[in-house]
């Protein structure tokens, strides 16, 4: 069944009450995304940092590349206790 059958009579405003509802959640989705943003975003931020770190870490490689990742692996475990 999709979103305007079962309507027989009158105009069918399915498709723009499925455009509504849609528009509806984008917006949601923006504001939850900013209020994440102003509570987690200095703390993600940080991770992100970490993380671009690892990967940096794990390219270079060898024994250097390996004390930096378990380096780097101690710093997002403190991250994520926090």
């Amino acid at each position: 069944m999709t979103h305007d059958e079962g309507c027989d009579e009158g105009p069918s405003y399915g498709p723009w009450v499925w455009s509504a509802y849609k528009a509806y959640n984008e917006l949601l989705r923006e504001k939850l995304k900013k209020k994440f943003e102003a509570k987690e975003g200095p703390w993600m931020d940080k991770l992100a940092e970490q993380l671009v770190a690892l990967v940096d870490a794990r390219w270079e490689g060898g024994r250097q590349g390996e004390k930096a990742e378990a380096d780097i692996r101690a710093k997002i475990d403190a991250l994520l206790a926090e």
